[in-house]
This record gives C-alpha cells, structure tokens and sequence, in this order.
C-alpha cells in the first residue's frame, strides 16, 4: 500500500508579472516504511516536493493522494488536520518557539490537536537524550540539541511520516549523525516513513530509495535492498 502518492504534479509560482514553474510532472510514489532520500542541485525543487508532499503547499497542477486518499483540493482546515494526525515536519532550521522550553515545545502540537499529553512529552524527549534539557529555552541548547527537541516534536502526535528538510544543514558532523542516527532508529523500529532532502551522499546512502532532481524533474532513481 502507498502511504503517499503523487501523480503528475506541476507547481507554478507567480513573482509578479513572472511565471516561475518550479515542478515539472512529478511521479512518485512510497510505500509505508519506506526511506527515501531527495536530491539533487539548489532549485530542482527538492523542498517544494516536500511541501506539497506534507500538505503545506498545494500542487498547481497533478494529484496528491495520503493513505490513498485525494488531498489535492481539500480546504486549509482539512490540510491542517492531515498534517497534525499523519506527518511531522523537521526543518534545517528547527523552528522552535523561542519563549517554550524543550517540553513545551514538544506539546505544542499536542495542544493544537487537543491530545495534550505530558508523559508522552517527557518519553520523547527521554527517547532523544535530552532528559536533563526539559526546561531548557531553545537560547540555551546547542544546534544538536535543538535538532533533537525538533525530532521529539515531530513525533508529538505519532505521525505515520517523518519528512526531514537538510536536517543536518546546521549542524557539525558528530550532531548531524546522531540525528540521523535516530530518524533511521524511528524508521526501522516503529516503521515510520522517513522522506529526507538532502545534499549529502553520506545521508543519502542510508535510503533504500534515493530520488535525483533536476530542473523540477525526477531524473533518475536508485533503489537499495532494505537494511
């Protein structure tokens, strides 16, 4: 079964009197547990997948389908709920509430979803090393540590997909691999889907499938026998 698909996807963005199209008839679909690394140079579109992918973007032209279901014309709300319940989002740039704790940051998701659930907050931050960080501002917490508290709030809500934008972008090569480190720990013991943009062929070699981009394209495909 495909846990997310997209058919034919085109994205076009207007900067003016300017017709920028960035995705160019994507095909791609991904199976549940799947790793699946997207590559390819600045500007092939590798973040603008991953959007449209989550639900954050809607394709300008094509089909997304999320559990086998057609999201591509849902409403803002209903996109919203998809991406609390199914997907949790890890950026290079960790986006953490500044004035929020570690803990607080974890439950935020859980607040907006209404399953508030502090044991569940503190098992996570446990569960990516941080115990003694839980009252710790984001100010006070290293690129690594801020890394992980962004993992931790991914997982808030148990999603069934974990997309990870260069999630090693900012930080030194020993954080970097303990954050893969552990995203491939919640792929292969929990089974979550695990989609990650990346530059590095390192990371990249991780994924049984890897995705090459160019020009809004999908140019080739490499596929690994599952570790």
């Amino acid at each position: 079964m495909h846990i997310l698909k997209l058919e034919n996807v085109e994205k076009t963005y207007k900067l003016g009197d300017v017709r920028l199209k960035v995705l160019n008839g994507i095909d791609l679909a991904i199976k549940k547990g799947e790793r699946i690394a997207v590559m390819g140079p600045s500007g092939s579109g590798k973040s603008t997948v991953l959007h449209i992918a989550g639900c954050l973007d809607r394709p300008t032209k094509g089909r997304v389908f999320v559990d086998n279901k057609d999201v591509s014309k849902l409403g803002d709300s209903d996109l919203a709920r998809i991406r609390r319940e199914k997907v949790g989002f890890v950026f290079q740039f960790f986006y953490l509430v500044p004035s929020l704790t570690s803990l607080g940051n974890v439950m935020l998701p859980m607040i907006f979803s209404g399953r508030q659930n502090k044991e569940r907050a503190v098992k996570l931050l446990k569960g990516v090393g941080l115990p003694e960080r839980m009252e710790h501002l984001p100010s006070q917490l290293s690129g690594g540590e801020r890394q992980r508290v962004a993992i931790a709030r991914a997982m808030a809500n148990e999603p069934d997909i974990i997309m990870a934008d260069e999630p090693t972008g900012n930080l030194d090569s020993k954080s970097g691999k303990e954050v893969i480190d552990y995203l491939l720990k919640l792929n292969k013991e929990k089974g979550i889907t695990l989609i990650i943009v990346t530059h590095d062929k390192n990371i990249a070699s991780c994924a049984n499938r890897i995705i090459y981009l160019k020009d809004g394209k999908i140019i080739k495909e490499e596929r690994k026998k599952k570790k």
